[in-house]
């Protein structure tokens, strides 16, 4: 196996870590939303989709999550607005990213929609 893999292994097996110890806060019941955010600053090559997909499945909110060429991260985020802002609020914590800037909109809610997922 190479270094490269040996140390993303490493890498998604602390992400990993971290999200299974998070305890959640009790949330208030909240409207449905879907919100698209896009989160600029050093947030690609650090595990961030990786821990936004682990989070968002913890909260059971749906949607998806990607890099952009711009090298930001962007998702759309869809479940109770109070969890989706406890996970927006969580990423742009991250000691190991930097997160400069959160933009965001609120946009329709894809009814069909089940999981979340990585978009390569």
């Amino acid at each position: 196996m190479s270094i490269k893999k040996l140390l993303k292994k490493a890498s998604d097996g602390y992400i990993i870590k971290q999200v299974d110890k998070l305890e959640l806060p009790v949330f208030k019941e909240s409207r449905h939303i879907r919100e698209y955010v896009v989160f600029s600053g050093k947030v690609q090559n650090v595990g961030f989709r990786r821990e936004v997909y682990l989070l968002a499945a913890k909260l059971g909110l749906t949607g998806w999550v990607k890099n952009n060429e711009q090298g930001s991260v962007e998702a759309e985020i869809q479940g109770e607005e109070l969890r989706i802002r406890f996970l927006i609020n969580f990423m742009s914590s991250l000691r190991r990213a930097k997160v400069y800037k959160v933009e965001s909109k609120i946009i329709d809610i894809k009814l069909e929609e089940i999981g979340f997922e990585i978009i390569r």
